[in-house]
């Protein structure tokens, strides 16, 4: 189920004032992220399939494009660096890129691993590995948000493609450990297909039953459920209460079996749960009004 945001979120101001951050919706449900350093007005673009969009909004704000922070090398991802290359503009660009990808990112010039600082004028990005959807993925964290890619979704997370699910739980777990403000800049507007699964898991939860009526309202009027904050995210994606007694009484009520402890093998086996074909997705009538 898809969704395509009309009416971006935003602008958000980010790192104690010295950024701006706005949302660039991209294809159908694809979200990218545009960070500009006010001091400077030099922007990073963060993400995504197509770079149009970016150049669009970036000569509406009168601001330069001037660096590209890639999170992994799935095409929805470094699209827009290709499209720069074919429209001239991306040898003259900072590409910050996994280092462990770096050969397959066009233009990185900047391979980046755990630890490392991305920047963009005078902002700097931590960068963390976040591995478990692609190995080397990476998530560069600055005050007040952090742009995750595809391992934490609004009320979910990344399929597993490279797994192993021990290390997308993991990184899911240290992402968690951010602030409760901070912005969830995840890279797809998922939100009503993740929330349909957790209410199949986590239908006691009122802080899920709020959150489902709020984005119902959002969603209906084009708007974008992204980014989340992580306070919200601790509150009601499953993928970060396994060990719930709400998302636990779900789950043996769903598969008539109880969710395995500790709270990694609770991950695996919800995240088993949602990739498999036995859990029946209610309908838009039957979650919270």
């Amino acid at each position: 189920m898809t969704h395509v945001v009309r009416r971006p979120a935003g602008p958000f101001v980010i790192a104690d004032g010295a950024g701006e951050l706005h949302q660039v919706p991209l294809g159908e449900d694809n979200l990218g992220w545009l960070v500009v350093c006010r001091e400077t007005g030099e922007a990073a673009a963060v993400d995504g399939p197509e770079a149009g969009p970016y150049l669009a909004l970036c000569e509406r704000l009168g601001v330069r494009l001037t660096t590209i922070w890639n999170t992994h090398t799935h095409g929805d991802h470094i699209g827009c660096n290709r499209d720069l290359a074919r429209r001239g503009r991306l040898s003259s660009l900072r590409v910050f890129a996994p280092a462990g990808a770096a050969l397959a990112t066009p233009g990185c010039t900047d391979p980046v691993d755990e630890g490392d600082r991305a920047t963009v004028g005078r902002l700097s990005a931590e960068v963390w590995r976040t591995d478990g959807h692609l190995d080397g993925h990476v998530s560069f964290v600055v005050p007040g948000a952090v742009f995750c890619g595809d391992t934490m979704f609004t009320a979910g997370c990344g399929y597993l493609f490279d797994g192993p699910p021990a290390a997308m739980h993991q990184s899911l777990r240290r992402l968690a450990s951010l602030p409760d403000a901070t912005l969830v800049c995840c890279a797809h507007e998922y939100t009503w297909s993740n929330l349909r699964f957790a209410w199949v898991v986590d239908a006691a939860n009122p802080a899920l039953a709020e959150r489902i009526r709020r984005s119902r309202a959002v969603l209906a009027e084009g708007g974008s459920c992204v980014p989340s904050t992580m306070a919200e995210e601790r509150a009601t994606n499953p993928f970060l209460r396994g060990m719930s007694p709400s998302v636990r009484a779900g789950f043996q009520a769903h598969t008539v079996r109880a969710l395995g402890e500790p709270d990694v093998v609770a991950f695996t086996e919800l995240r088993a749960l949602k990739d498999g074909a036995t859990w029946r997705s209610v309908s838009d009538a039957e979650l919270p009004t």
